[in-house]
């Protein structure tokens, strides 16, 4: 194999690692800009609509609160309006009103629902289907029915009205009087992402009898000193008593490269306070792939350039012999010592 002579080795060593620092700093390329969205197409207006009848006072009311001891009939109305210039008939139930995955309230749908939750104790009687005439409103009255063993603290629960393919549920904030108990725990806490796209993960669940309206707070402590976290700050969801759900919270101020302790501690008014901690190691793997690329490629130059410092050295200690000698100098003549021969 040729052999690179030492003074061109030299002179091509500089610029490989010139290159290879500009490749190891140049920053990534910018993405290219996403092309701007379409406008959404303004959602068609409903044919007809489900609210709360308008309180004593005549004030909106964005859902019904309804509360009262066990064995207790409990009495609302539901307004129901139709501004199109059809006519519409309408079928309308209870149902247990449960949360999705990312803490919206949601009605159950008909048939689901196992016959003993709060949508079972709800009922309209003879008008479960009502027919309202183009451009009227209707106000059609509901009862709810606490039955004598029914536990006391809150019960989840909706009026459905259904139509053409079309469901519209509205909310009841149902409380049976007793005891109460709120307790929040927070559990399964977790991080995905890197940097100002790092999220934490984390599951609350409502172990206590009442609906509780949770907070949250964000504590990090990394290898050299306190982390940005998240300060508190109220969560946009109800969690119904006995449920659980999974969410997750931006972490803007992540590190790109720590080893950091999280403590997530979540509030509801008339909970303790409960925490949660986890351990989460951050590497930046682009970094950390372009370092070990540069790593690999000064290691393999030093092992390519071992054999070549080895012959350099083997060639000095094959040298002639001749070449020896006259390094050495001329032998030495004989000593003079001032006798006479």
């Amino acid at each position: 194999m040729p052999v690179l002579p030492a003074r061109r080795r030299g002179l091509l060593l500089p610029p490989l690692i010139l290159a290879v620092s500009v490749l190891y700093a140049a920053p990534a390329a910018p993405a290219a800009p996403a092309a701007p969205a379409a406008p959404a197409a303004p959602a068609d207006e409903p044919d007809w609509t489900a609210a709360p009848a308008a309180g004593a006072a005549g004030s909106a009311r964005p859902a019904f609160y309804l509360a009262g001891a066990p064995g207790t009939v409990l009495e609302d109305r539901l307004a129901l309006d139709n501004p199109s210039d059809r006519e519409h008939t309408l079928a309308l139930r209870g149902a247990d009103a449960h949360d999705t995955a990312d803490g919206a309230p949601a009605a159950r749908p008909a048939g689901a629902a196992d016959g003993t939750g709060a949508g079972s104790w709800i009922s309209f009687g003879t008008a479960a289907t009502v027919r309202i005439p183009a451009r009227t409103r209707a106000v059609v009255p509901f009862t709810v029915t606490l039955p004598p063993s029914a536990l006391p603290g809150d019960h989840p629960a909706a009026v459905v009205a259904a139509a053409g393919g079309r469901e519209t549920g509205v909310r009841i904030h149902l409380r049976v009087g007793g005891p109460t108990l709120a307790a929040l725990t927070v559990e399964d806490v977790s991080v995905r992402g890197r940097g100002a796209r790092a999220e934490v993960g984390y599951t609350l669940v409502n172990r206590g009898n009442v609906a509780l309206a949770p907070g949250l707070s964000l504590r990090a402590e990394g290898l050299f000193g306190a982390v940005p976290g998240r300060p508190h700050r109220a969560l946009p969801v109800e969690l119904p008593p006995g449920r659980r759900v999974r969410l997750s919270e931006p972490w803007p101020g992540a590190p790109l490269l720590d080893d950091v302790d999280l403590t997530l501690t979540v509030t509801a008014p008339g909970a303790a306070p409960a925490s949660a901690r986890a351990s989460v190691r951050l590497v930046p793997w682009g970094a950390a792939g372009w370092a070990g690329t540069v790593l690999l490629a000064l290691g393999g130059a030093a092992l390519a350039a071992l054999p070549l410092v080895r012959g350099r050295r083997a060639r000095r200690g094959a040298a002639a012999p001749g070449e020896r000698a006259r390094a050495a100098g001329p032998a030495p003549g004989p000593e003079l010592t001032g006798a006479t021969t």
